[in-house]
């Protein structure tokens, strides 16, 4: 069986999916086979370039085109949030199967509508997916086991942070993230939906309800180079202004209830000076604890407060061994892997889920959910961190 792949946008996440799809199934037996058949992008030139460097067979500058091929069985959105509503309803309407970038978009009546969507696609055996990748860092993945298998004992505490500073300059260019219309949010959707989605699915408990405080610290950036026209109005004298305002948040921190009853703590912060990409989450449990840190992708710390007082203490377990999730595909024992597997492993549960009929995870729906908690996060800092419950994430199939 061959899946036939047309792929929308080729920056970030399009060359980091672009890598997965080359390699998946030179190392997982899987029942179907994926092939770059088509990649599309705005300026002909690039797009162009780009399937030639990423190993796609062919390139297009229209999206609409593409989702209604006949010979195009999947269709991967890695575009910006203010365009996966679109790109992603028209796929399913076309009979595609569908995996898109979180979040999964830019605000819940667009998430609705896509889960929506996808609900009644999956009737007809079409199936959809969100791509939350570190669900398929192996180390989250038996942390999560570690939680379901019951070491951790009943979960008290949540507390995750996910910090970088790549717009800690004031001179960084106001680029598509820094827009509301574009990115839906800041750091909150950004990097804060990551660790909203790892620490649910960790823990198997869902946000019920949050207090937020939300900062933007630099208001105003430079608009990039020959885009003078982005995210500003001409001036009173005919000129277009140098400078445009931002309107996302910078940082998001906020408290929040988990429905199993534990108590959670989250921070999402793009201005966190000297943190590249620090995502850290921490479970502790009556029986013991675990922490995953993304800068050391292949450990856990893992505390067990079952064993004997004298032997008791946080250990590191080297989630490298054939036996752990994922790893069966790689390398000996204790050879590390990296951020671009998560990709990999997420396209291989993809390809798997299609092929055999089993609806992939995490749904439209699950991302719906996470569209809700980050909803709630913007209502309560809109409200003076007043407390926001999350919305029920109840989905009707619609055609």
């Amino acid at each position: 069986m061959q899946l036939r792949v047309g792929m929308v946008g080729y920056a970030f996440m399009g060359a980091a999916h672009s890598q997965a799809w080359r390699t998946v199934n030179r190392v997982f037996d899987l029942p179907a086979r994926a092939r770059m058949a088509l990649i599309c992008g705005r300026d002909a030139g690039k797009v162009s370039e780009a399937a030639d460097r990423l190993g796609w067979d062919a390139s297009t500058t229209d999206w609409r085109d593409l989702v209604t091929r006949d010979d195009i069985d999947v269709v991967d959105v890695c575009t910006p949030g203010d365009s996966h509503a679109e790109i992603a309803l028209a796929a399913l309407a076309a009979g595609k199967h569908v995996l898109c970038e979180k979040p999964l978009a830019n605000t819940v009546s667009e998430a609705r509508a896509m889960a929506a969507a996808a609900a009644a696609a999956q009737a007809v055996g079409v199936r959809s997916m969100c791509g939350f990748n570190y669900r398929r860092v192996p180390a989250v993945a038996m942390m999560r086991q570690l939680i379901a298998d019951g070491r951790l004992g009943v979960v008290r505490h949540v507390r995750a942070t996910y910090l970088q500073d790549w717009i800690v300059d004031p001179q960084f260019p106001l680029v598509w993230r820094l827009q509301k219309d574009r990115a839906g949010s800041g750091a909150l959707g950004d990097i804060g939906a990551h660790i909203i989605d790892l620490t649910q699915f960790v823990t198997g408990q869902l946000i019920s309800g949050v207090s937020a405080v939300t900062e933007t610290f630099v208001r105003e950036r430079p608009l990039p180079a020959g885009s003078s026209g982005l995210a500003a109005s001409v001036d009173g004298d005919g000129h277009h202004p140098s400078v445009g305002p931002v309107t996302v948040d910078d940082a998001a921190v906020f408290v929040a209830r988990l429905d199993g009853g534990a108590l959670a703590t989250y921070e999402a912060s793009r201005f966190a000076t000297g943190r590249k990409n620090a995502l850290r989450v921490e479970i502790n449990g009556s029986l013991g604890s675990v922490v995953f840190d993304l800068e050391r992708l292949n450990e856990l710390e893992f505390y067990d407060a079952t064993r004997p007082t004298a032997e008791q203490g946080f250990s590191r377990i080297l989630v490298t061994e054939g036996e752990h999730p994922y790893m069966s595909a790689w390398w000996p024992p204790g050879h590390i892997i990296g951020y671009e597997h998560s990709f990999t492993h997420q396209m291989r549960d993809f390809i798997e889920a299609v092929a055999t009929g089993v609806d992939p995870t995490p749904s439209f729906s699950d991302a719906l959910q996470v569209q809700l908690v980050l909803d709630a996060v913007t209502r309560s800092a809109e409200l003076g961190s007043s407390w926001a419950d999350v919305e029920p994430a109840l989905v009707t199939a619609t055609a």
